[in-house]
């Protein structure tokens, strides 16, 4: 009698692996600009990079709320919360990702696997259907490569399969999991295509230039799922 296939859990990364979040941050930049002009676009926008280079996430909530700490009488940045808030993450899905998440979840369990804030990250996963697409699987941390431990409490699995578009997310986490897990990199974003993202060791097990490529992965095979 042939041995049962192990069980597999997909861990989905959100930002620029399933939405396309640079085209968000340039739509926000954007509306920055034809409201408050260059100078206060260009001011936002350097603590928001400030910000993603301490953190290693697009923080927008803590943008705004620094923001408001240098510009304690404006309230003109209420506009940027409603921006936010009203915005169609949903039109900013990479084309075919949600048949990516459908694809994945019959031969596995799919989990969104995120960083961000405590308020809009969950907030936009949710806004771009990407939390009924996996059933509410929804995990988000401040550094999600240390915490792989709750990942497999929460989720425990014989295998897992990261899709992540960050080179440095996926040399972590397969430098702590091994064999346990195949890292999957959608060349897709800055941080997929930045001048250090093959200095990133070990690299990822699988390259594709797209998330759609994903459909045409043979999973069983090309994973050892």
């Amino acid at each position: 009698m042939s041995a049962s296939p192990p069980s597999t859990v997909y861990l989905l990364d959100v930002d620029n692996t399933l939405l396309d979040n640079d085209r968000v941050v340039d739509d926000l930049h954007a509306f920055l600009k034809r409201e408050f002009g260059g100078a206060c676009r260009d001011q936002f926008a350097a603590i928001l990079e400030e910000r993603r280079a301490t953190l290693g996430y697009v923080d927008y909530l803590g943008t705004l709320q620094e923001w408001r700490r240098q510009q304690p009488m404006d309230m003109r940045l209420m506009s940027v919360s409603h921006f936010l808030l009203r915005y169609s993450f949903a039109s900013k899905l990479y084309p075919q990702a949600l048949e990516v998440v459908s694809h994945l979840g019959r031969s596995g369990r799919t989990v969104i696997l995120s960083d961000g804030d405590v308020v809009f990250q969950p907030y936009k996963v949710a806004r771009a259907g990407l939390a009924s697409a996996v059933d509410q699987r929804v995990l988000i941390y401040v550094h999600k490569e240390a915490m792989l431990d709750d990942v497999a409490r929460r989720h425990p699995a014989d295998h897992y399969v990261l899709i992540d578009d960050k080179p440095r997310i996926a040399a972590a986490v397969k430098q702590r999991w091994g064999d346990r897990v195949t890292t999957i990199l959608p060349r897709q974003g800055h941080y997929a295509n930045a001048a250090d993202a093959a200095s990133h060791r070990p690299a990822a097990d699988i390259v594709v230039e797209r998330i759609g490529d994903m459909l045409d992965l043979e999973l069983g095979r090309s994973t050892g799922c």
